[in-house]
């Protein structure tokens, strides 16, 4: 099985990034601030254009660790790749797979059922955790309040629905039925998840992308982004092409597979680390600046901390729910490109998708 590797985020706009030896050293202000084995670490990630040494780049790209640059708040500006990898067979596959919409469908189903599960099953965890818990501190307080039992009450009403739906899903006869079923679930989960956040000052209404409008959204779209740049390597790594997607449609430039795959991850590894964040109060509304035009912007400091958050999280131990072995929670994004791999080379019948339990 593969190891779980690092990645080493570049956050500093005075970092400096070169190879010494057998390791990868980050110096800033001409100071070694960090330096990590080279077999150690998958990729690099910089926000921004950060300086790498022409070494470094090259050694990267001989050894397939991926270096990506993102904006200050996560939206994805270009990867350095060497030579293409993977299967030319395996992709041959994949192309034909997605040229047919039955066959696309049939990996699209399980992806898109996971994800509504895996939102429904964060609304009833938080439900047996936080039975109290409303949308606010003054209501908290009061057992029986009518504000929270109204939040509990949509909570409850929400999931019962999603449940009904992913019936409907499994059934979904075309790609544009099986969207437009993902869409009214997403409409409906978001429409609750206030009641899940239970500290007053982080307020969500709806979900805004470009730009984020609120702290809320502005963690959930840093999250995604490095989430994707994550399932994109490991798209890469099994040999597929990360811009061949079977639910996503074809676009320039968007890697529509590695979305795909990702929306089975966006509940796990993306809103409950939001979830935890906010409700642990690891980040305050200080730490957010709003700009002129309305857009939410994390401080340094923020970045920082949901990238240890992240990165702690794929630290942790979990059981695969297919496999049935051990892993860290950093693998399971390769594992599903590798289930999916199998899946298109015919070598199983089904592609198992990842659900929390």
């Amino acid at each position: 099985m593969k190891k779980h590797l690092n990645t080493l985020y570049i956050t500093s706009d005075d970092a400096y990034v070169h190879k010494e030896r057998e390791t990868f050293v980050v110096e800033v202000d001409n100071k070694k601030v960090f330096q990590a084995p080279v077999h150690s670490i998958e990729n690099i990630v910089c926000f921004g254009f950060k300086a790498l040494s022409p070494a470094l780049m090259a050694f990267c790209a001989e050894n397939n660790v991926g270096i990506s640059y993102l904006s200050e708040n996560g939206r994805f500006l270009a990867r350095v790749s060497g030579a293409q990898q993977g299967n030319v067979l395996l992709r041959k596959a994949q192309y034909a797979m997605a040229d047919s919409e039955p066959r696309s469908l049939s990996i699209a189903r399980p992806v898109i059922a996971a994800k509504v599960a895996n939102y429904r099953n964060l609304l009833l965890r938080h439900q047996r955790n936080h039975p109290e818990d409303s949308v606010s501190d003054e209501s908290r307080n009061v057992e029986d309040s009518p504000k929270g039992q109204a939040a509990r009450g949509a909570t409850a009403s929400v999931a019962a629905s999603m449940g009904g739906r992913l019936q409907d899903i499994q059934k979904a006869e075309t790609l544009d039925e099986l969207r437009g079923l993902e869409g009214e679930c997403a409409a409906m989960y978001f429409g609750v998840l206030s009641s899940l956040i239970t500290v007053e000052d982080f307020g969500f209404t709806t979900r805004s992308k470009r730009p984020p409008l609120d702290p809320a959204n502005a963690l959930l779209s840093f999250l995604y982004a490095i989430l994707a740049n994550d399932v994109r390597s490991a798209v890469e790594t099994t040999g597929l092409d990360p811009q061949v997607g079977f639910l996503h449609q074809l676009r320039s430039g968007r890697p529509s597979l590695a979305l795909d795959i990702m929306e089975e991850f966006r509940a796990y590894l993306g809103d409950r680390i939001m979830l935890n964040l906010i409700n642990l109060k690891q980040v305050s509304k200080k730490d957010f600046e709003i700009r002129e035009s309305g857009e939410v912007r994390m401080s340094d400091e923020a970045r920082k901390t949901v990238l240890a958050a992240y990165q702690k999280r794929k630290q942790e131990e979990i059981t695969h729910p297919f496999l049935g072995e051990k892993m860290t929670v950093g693998l399971l994004p390769h594992i599903q490109a590798q289930l999916l791999a199998r899946y298109v080379r015919g070598d199983i019948q089904e592609y198992p998708p990842f659900y929390v339990k």
